[in-house]
């Protein structure tokens, strides 16, 4: 089992695409990239802590690569926008991808280089070193599926 995680804008919907991918075994939502130690939601949507909102996602390299949850991540979210998704705004919205390895690294670069030339703005996802991993409360795990929803209304 390998990890990944990525930030593109709000987690709820992102969990849900990363759900029925084959091969993921396990999704969590959280926060990463920020400065405080458990950050609450509260305290995150304040901008305060500099963390964004992600997705870690557990999977089984023998069933998905890593290149093919990186094409997902920016297919799900517009990776061209600066501190936003849609309606979202705020750093915790940002497009980020925190890779774990420097393999995932090259990966992740890679595939932003390859995807650049589609869009008619420059890509801002940000390709960093992961950093703590702290889950999101009970209430955001699996939030759309606890409420019989596919996905936002984005």
């Amino acid at each position: 089992m390998e990890k990944a995680i990525f930030g593109a804008g709000c987690f709820w919907g992102v969990q849900v695409a990363f759900d029925h991918m084959p091969g993921v075994l396990s999704t969590s939502v959280g926060y990463s990239g920020g400065k405080r130690e458990r950050p609450t939601y509260e305290q995150v949507c304040s901008s305060a802590t500099g963390h964004a909102e992600v997705i870690e996602v557990n999977f089984d390299p023998a069933q998905v690569s890593y290149q093919q949850l990186v094409e997902k991540f920016f297919d799900l979210h517009d990776p061209t926008q600066l501190n936003r998704q849609g309606p979202d705004i705020g750093t915790q919205y940002r497009s980020v991808i925190f890779y774990t390895t420097p393999e995932q690294q090259a990966v992740a670069e890679q595939v932003k280089l390859t995807l650049a030339p589609q869009h008619s703005r420059p890509i801002v996802t940000v390709i960093e070193p992961a950093q703590t991993f702290w889950p999101a409360e009970e209430y955001h795990q699996k939030y759309l599926e606890k409420r019989g929803r596919g996905s936002c209304a984005i």
